[in-house]
């Protein structure tokens, strides 16, 4: 069994999408399209930048969903491996569920864009810039971040956000309670504290501005019908509903992504294959995670054609 999973923010970079832009109009295709849904030459700044530019959060989604959608349509259009076939589950991490439903086709690719600009904007807009923070914890599991969470927080927010592998824990919340945490790490025996940088501490409480406004734009673009099942970040079980799919989605924003437990899952349901498009940043985690799985990033040409032999 084959999970098809798609990477979340911090996989951008500046010449993204440029390879398979000059070498397959379907690439081409997709890129144009989202500059024209979103009426801004993303493409442009994928390509050239300025870094500032990119790494900005209302940029950044949409351009990873962008990347990662013109790799699996040049691997359906000229490879002829249809992901409807090919795999039993899809996921993402983070901004990445966006891109796995848009895959499945419960989005088309206009409304993903929309969708993630929108919620990039709402995110950045929900906390003060200098109020949130975030830390990847290194060398932590889930109980160890969760009592550095639970003592750092004095009553600020201080929550765990994503839960990526066994030895690497992200927490979010007030910028204080994490550098408190931070410098507590020793004394919970974890490796190391590093801070993010991130322009908001997604994934914590202080996000709800961000969840109530993708209520609001989910409900005017729900998603429909799914091809294949999606593991979903909040419960890290499959979802096929689009009425759960949809109320998930916004739960997802205040949530925790349940990476680990989620690749577990899959797992257990099956899945011996994980082809990760459009990054190399989950493979390495999947595999700290279960062992005796096969992983596969594709990014480049060169990677679509060996992954259409293969499969």
């Amino acid at each position: 069994m084959k999970a098809f999973v798609f990477p979340g923010q911090g996989s951008q970079k500046i010449g993204m999408g440029l390879e398979l832009s000059a070498a397959s109009p379907a690439a081409r295709e997709v890129f144009q399209e989202v500059d024209d849904a979103l009426g801004q030459k993303l493409s442009a700044i994928m390509a050239d930048g300025p870094e500032d530019a990119l790494t900005l959060t209302e940029n950044a989604q949409p351009a990873i969903m962008a990347h990662a959608i013109a790799v699996l349509r040049v691997l359906e259009k000229e490879g002829g491996i249809s992901l409807a076939d090919k795999a039993d589950f899809v996921a993402g991490h983070s901004l990445g569920e966006y891109t796995a439903l848009c895959a499945a086709g419960a989005f088309s690719l206009a409304d993903t864009a929309r969708l993630l600009k929108l919620r990039g904007q709402a995110m950045q807009a929900a906390v003060p810039v200098g109020v949130g923070a975030m830390c990847a914890l290194l060398g932590a599991d889930l109980a160890k971040a969760q009592a550095l969470a639970d003592a750092a927080a004095e009553g600020e927010v201080c929550t765990v956000a994503n839960d990526n592998d066994p030895g690497q824990v992200v927490l979010s919340g007030h910028k204080a309670a994490i550098e408190r945490a931070i410098a507590m790490v020793k004394d919970f025996e974890i490796k190391r504290g590093v801070l993010l940088p991130v322009s908001a501490p997604f994934h914590c409480p202080l996000m709800q501005g961000a969840a109530d406004a993708m209520a609001d734009a989910l409900a005017k673009t729900p998603p429909g019908a799914l091809t294949v099942p999606v593991f979903a970040n909040v419960t890290a079980a499959p979802v096929s509903d689009p009425t759960d799919v949809q109320r998930l989605l916004v739960e997802q924003v205040t949530g925790r992504v349940r990476w680990r437990e989620s690749v577990i899952a899959m797992h257990a349901a099956g899945v011996d294959s994980f082809v990760e498009l459009g990054g190399k940043v989950l493979g390495p985690m999947i595999g700290r995670c279960v062992a005796d799985v096969n992983v596969t990033s594709v990014i480049s040409m060169a990677d679509i054609e060996a992954l259409a032999k293969e499969i």
